[in-house]
């Protein structure tokens, strides 16, 4: 219909109609856009025209100010008069400023008025001190008309210095002088002391109604948030290595603090505001000491030590406190508190009760935050251990000065205060100008008489004078000391090693504690915490003075020496200490024997106090003894029942056996192992019968190569094989099999050459101490694989002691305590076993404890050197010990790491090799039975003298000799009557290589003592024939064999002794074998 050009022309008019239809609608919006730009323009200007006209009047009061403030402080020279009269004008009547004040409150913007608002705080504060009463900003408090919106003015402007406050930084320099301006503010305008109003002739009478005025603008500010913004400033500047906060703004932030508490005169709600967000401050009573002393003079003056303890025993406010306190902020309130304590003691001494109960109150809230291991849920926390909430590392930085105040609650001032003058000081001894001998009979029997007395029950010693009622002042006092550090050791668990040591300084408080102990109840100590035990009362108090006294002496007496411990009688003298050990011993004994030790959580920490101290003094006692003979056993414990109780399976006796074996007789414990062994053989198969024979293990060595052939043989055999039967066949120097039959006795000898060869300190496995003790060689991996043979030597001393074979290697008494695994307890202390290793080294440590100079004049290091076959060796004790000095703070951990590293580190290795083989053989929980020395006692036999009798008893007769023959009857009055105990010994020796006789004496000597009548030489012996055995008999013999002395198979336990015919030659020739050491030859 229509042609090309029509169409283009068509679309070319839409075109020019639609762009013209654009151009008119931007045309309008640029009309809009500049009708909104000229609102925007025009009220921007007004707004700035409005606000200049608002801040005229200000800026030209402040300009007026700040000009004559800069051009008086440009010049050093005496202002003319004019000038001073123009100082006197930049001051405005104050109903100038505050109309002025009032506009700018009206425009004020924090982004643009901030110096303005610094300079006006200035203003006011230079006209409060004028003496022109007109110029006073406070002066309009006066005036009926302003009153009222002054102090709303004045709210405002203390409101607007809060707020900037918490945005400045007190460690910035520059932020640090305009915190000190606003603070100035606050400290001015919330007390009428520095008001010159007030010192106006007839204004005293206005200083109520000022008073009051004060008290409203500190609640408004309250209300606003005051404490919060204190405590941000507090923490921020003294949460830190180095606190940041100047004298004048630490003494102006906690003034203002303090000051609604005490306007309000301690009410809950402001007291509970303070507690919370201002002495929960880490260690600000610390630094006001040392920063701002004249705030300690405040706390002094208004009593608030006193009045927080008040405020904090009421359960309500605690329950406030604790419901937003979190741990951390609680222990730091916890430590303000101590700290405040220390330093008013007096008020301390009269308030000891509300004093702990607080303490422990908040000791047990930070409880609750503690973990008990690491997770993914707790944090390390410096003092608590494991935490369970986040922790601010401002904290961390601040715990060093926490820690100090918390030191104060365990040192002499405050342990003075509340507890020392508590407790009576102990009793004198009776003669108080001689020490009890510490090995007097004297001594023993009043041990054993206050013992007595303790444990007496009886309705007589209820009406006997001296016991402390439960309910006396003093009890009550003493019982919750005792929980309060009780409490503290459990929740301040990285502190523990300290309040220890404060609580045991100087000795003063552990033989006062126990005198009381001693004197508790009606019945003594004993009996009230056996009733206790049993009793459903809540007795947490009482038995944590228990508890308490062991923990302190516990820590105590492992730094001990044995001078101080044994001749100065430290902590306790010598019947104090037999009395305690018997108490413990006693009271452990009952908690096992009638309640258990798997009760509450309460009897489980007070059995493991009670039986760690019990367990230390019964290892001092094995070392060095100081209890009389028999103390440590139970008499009321019949063994019959204790045996019968054992077989049925009685969980008692086996924790009584496991726990404290020292009350069982000695021998009646070699009994049950003897017993134990015998079952276990039983069980194994290891037993013979008429019906049974068991296997046996044949090795074949050479006399050459006896340890060499029996490593060789015996070492890779398990420990079960090693238990069962071993027969031994003899190679000699000629490559022949020995003669003899094995009935235990070729194995004997084979034994007792292999312990001979491999304890010879020639060998250099074993050193040997000052007094021929041996212990594994530092040096002994100069042999090759001397593991494997500390390994295997160990299982043929443990063989030996399985089959009841007495065999004299005698162990260092530290040894012996690594054997029985003793160091890993955690009271073990290393120092005590050094004597037995090194008597010089000791010594010489001892006296570096002592020394009472500057140590470090003595140039120790924490390192050893040692001199190894020619070549000096230096062992580390710390790592960097050659360059770490030994001072007067360190010498106790350099004294202890010394022992430790000669005792433990350097042996490490052996000593591992040498257990593992032992306890192979030999069931551990058997060997725990055992104390050092009667382990030492299980292995080489009884120390007691040789009991002839039960010898004679037990033997055997070869030969044609027999009991009542002449030659045995002259033997035994020999050896009763003209030998010594060392020649007696030295005649066992000879007979059976050991000179000590059996535990369980002779009838369990394996083999059983012999005695063979010999004719002929031990070359030409070939055993008993008829005419022999007749000759013996009948007493025949054809000459005295003068020539000839006794010898003896010690593989037999064999004595071969010839048909004497006078006495006096059997004494002679036996006198001689026995010093020449002839015999040990095998029959």
């Amino acid at each position: 219909m229509f042609s090309k050009t029509e169409a283009s022309k068509k679309a070319e008019l839409l075109e020019k109609a639609k762009a013209s239809r654009n151009e008119r609608a931007q045309n309008k919006q640029r009309g809009d856009a500049v009708v909104k730009i000229q609102a925007l323009v025009r009220g921007f200007l007004c707004r700035r025209r409005y606000r200049r006209q608002m801040l005229g009047s200000l800026d030209s009061i402040l300009g007026a100010y700040c000009a004559s403030t800069s051009s008086a402080s440009s010049t050093t020279s005496p202002q003319p008069v004019q000038s001073q009269a123009n100082n006197k004008q930049q001051f405005k009547p104050a109903q100038d400023v505050f109309h002025a004040v009032c506009k700018f409150l009206t425009v004020y913007a924090d982004d643009m008025d901030r110096k303005r608002l610094e300079n006006l705080c200035r203003y006011i504060l230079a006209c409060m001190d004028k003496g022109d009463p007109k110029v006073w900003y406070v002066s309009l408090a006066l005036s009926k008309d302003h009153v009222l919106p002054w102090i709303k003015q004045l709210k405002s402007i203390l409101d607007l210095c809060c707020t900037r406050l918490k945005e400045l930084k007190p460690e910035s320099p520059v932020d640090a002088k305009v915190i000190t301006l606003y603070l100035h503010m606050l400290v001015t305008f919330t007390d009428t002391t520095t008001w010159k109003i007030l010192k106006v002739q007839g204004a005293e009478a206005l200083r109520p109604s000022l008073n009051q005025l004060c008290s409203n603008v500190m609640g408004h500010l309250n209300t606003r948030g005051l404490f919060p913004m204190l405590q941000q400033l507090l923490v921020q500047g003294l949460a830190r290595r180095k606190p940041s906060l100047s004298h004048t703004m630490l003494s102006a932030l906690f003034t203002i603090a303090l000051r609604p508490l005490i306007a309000s005169k301690f009410s809950d709600n402001l007291a509970s505001l303070f507690h919370l967000y201002v002495l929960s401050v880490p260690a600000l009573v610390l630094h006001l000491t040392s920063i701002a002393p004249e705030c300690i003079v405040s706390i002094k003056t208004h009593n608030l030590f006193k009045q927080s303890l008040d405020f904090l025993a009421k359960e309500q406010n605690t329950k406030i406190i604790f419901n937003v306190l979190e741990g951390n902020y609680a222990l730091c309130l916890l430590a303000n508190l101590i700290y405040m304590g220390q330093l008013e003691q007096q008020v301390l001494s009269s308030n000891v009760q509300v004093f702990t109960r607080v303490t422990v109150s908040l000791l047990t809230h930070c409880q609750g935050y503690v973990g008990k291991k690491k997770s993914h849920t707790t944090q390390w926390h410096p003092v608590l251990g494991w935490f369970s909430q986040p922790t601010d590392h401002r904290l961390h930085e601040a715990m060093v000065f926490v820690v100090k105040q918390l030191n104060m609650l365990w040192g002499q001032q405050i342990l003075q205060a509340v507890f020392l003058d508590i407790l009576k000081a102990a009793p004198e001894q009776e003669s108080s100008g001689k020490s009890p001998a510490p090995s007097s009979t004297k001594t023993h029997s009043k041990g054993g008489s206050f013992l007595r007395r303790l444990q007496r029950t009886t309705s007589k010693l209820g009406t006997q004078k001296g016991g402390k009622s439960l309910q006396s002042a003093e009890v009550i006092a003493v019982c919750n000391v005792c929980d309060m550090y009780q409490t503290a050791i459990a929740t301040l668990t990285e502190l523990r090693r300290e309040i220890l040591t404060g609580l045991s300084y100087r000795d003063l408080l552990l033989p006062r504690l126990w005198h009381f102990i001693a004197e508790l109840g009606p019945h003594g100590g004993l009996k009230l915490f056996q009733e206790c035990l049993s009793s459903s009362m809540d007795s947490h108090t009482i038995l944590s003075v228990l508890v308490l006294f062991c923990d302190v002496a516990s820590y105590l007496i492992p730094i001990l020496d044995d001078v101080e411990f044994y001749d100065q009688q430290i902590p306790f003298h010598q019947d104090d200490l037999i009395a305690v050990t018997a108490f413990l011993n006693a009271f452990v004994f009952k908690m096992i024997w009638e309640h258990g030790i798997d009760g509450t959580v309460k009897q489980a920490s007070l059995y493991s106090s009670t039986h760690s101290l019990l367990s230390l003094l019964y290892d001092r006692d094995c070392r060095r003894r100081y209890a009389p003979p028999n103390h440590w056993l139970i008499k009321d414990l019949k063994l019959t029942t204790f045996r019968a109780e054992l077989e049925k399976g009685s969980k008692r006796t086996t924790l009584i056996l496991q726990r404290m074996p020292h009350v069982i007789p000695h021998r009646e414990r070699v009994m049950l192992f003897r017993k134990r062994v015998a079952e276990e053989k039983k069980a194994l198969g290891f037993t013979e019968t008429a019906s049974h024979s068991p296997h046996s293990t044949l090795i074949t060595v050479h006399r050459s190569r006896l340890v060499e052939d029996g490593y060789q043989l015996l070492a890779g055999l398990s420990p079960q094989t090693f238990k069962g039967l071993i027969r031994v066949r003899f190679i000699n120097m000629q490559g022949l099999d020995e003669a003899g039959i094995d009935q235990d006795g070729v194995f004997k000898e084979f034994l007792e050459e292999i312990i001979r060869t491999v304890f010879n300190p020639t060998l250099n496995l074993f050193k040997t101490t000052s007094d021929q003790h041996l212990y594994p060689s530092p040096t002994s991996s100069i042999n090759e694989n001397h593991l494997g043979l500390f390994e295997f030597v160990s299982k043929m001393l443990a063989k030996a002691v399985y089959e009841g074979i007495v065999v004299e290697v005698p162990f260092a008494s530290f040894f012996l305590s690594q054997m029985l695994e003793q160091q890993h307890n955690q009271l073990y202390s290393p120092i005590d076993e050094l004597p037995s290793m090194d008597a010089e080294l000791y010594k010489n440590l001892t006296y570096v404890k002592h020394y009472e100079g500057d140590i470090s004049e003595l140039d120790l290091v924490f390192s050893y050197d040692e001199d190894v076959m020619g070549r000096i060796h230096t062992h580390e004790l710390v790592p960097g010990g050659k360059a770490m000095a030994v001072t007067n703070e360190n010498k106790i951990s350099y004294i202890h790491l010394m022992a430790h590293h000669r005792l433990y580190r350097q042996i490490w290795e052996q000593t591992k090799a040498f257990k593992r083989g032992f306890r192979s053989i030999i069931n551990p929980e058997w060997l725990s039975w055992f104390s050092g020395p009667e382990l030492q006692r299980l292995i080489s036999g009884d120390n007691a003298e040789i009991d002839l009798a039960d010898l004679r008893k037990h033997t055997q007769y070869y030969g044609g000799f027999h009991n009542s023959h002449r030659v045995v009857n002259w033997l035994f009055d020999v050896l009763a009557n003209e030998f010594t105990a060392q020649e007696r010994g030295q005649f066992l020796k000879f007979v059976t290589s050991c000179s000590k006789p059996p535990l369980l004496g002779f009838a369990h000597l394996e083999p059983p003592f012999s005695i063979r009548c010999v004719e002929v030489s031990d070359d030409q012996d070939t055993g008993d024939t008829v005419g022999s055995v007749l000759r013996g008999f009948l007493r025949i013999q054809k000459r005295d064999p003068v020539g000839r002395l006794p010898t003896s198979s010690t593989c037999f336990n064999l004595l071969k002794l010839p048909n004497y015919h006078k006495k006096t030659t059997l004494k002679e020739k036996l006198r001689y074998a026995i010093t020449s050491n002839t015999g040990f030859e095998l029959s």
